[in-house]
């Protein structure tokens, strides 16, 4: 689930838990709109920590080499420069 569902379900949730005030018989919209928005809590968590875990993983990582080559023959001359 990404940041941007996680935002949704708890915006969603919320909507759900105190703004609607309707009933369904068997349902409480109450009680599935904090149950959306403890998902979307729980997804913006995860998510946030996937995102720490792989900018640490780039950090990790080595710089790349450099490699420098020096050719101490003179092509067009075909000898050595000194």
């Amino acid at each position: 689930m990404t940041i941007g569902g996680s935002i949704a379900l708890l915006i969603i949730g919320a909507i759900l838990a105190y703004a609607v005030d309707y009933e369904f018989s068997g349902v409480d919209i109450r009680l599935v709109g904090v149950i959306l928005m403890i998902g979307g809590l729980i997804g913006l968590v995860i998510g946030v920590i996937r995102i720490v875990s792989a900018r640490r993983a780039i950090e990790r990582r080595p710089p790349p080499h450099v490699r420098e080559e020096y050719y101490d023959y003179d092509y067009e001359t075909r000898r050595r420069p000194y």
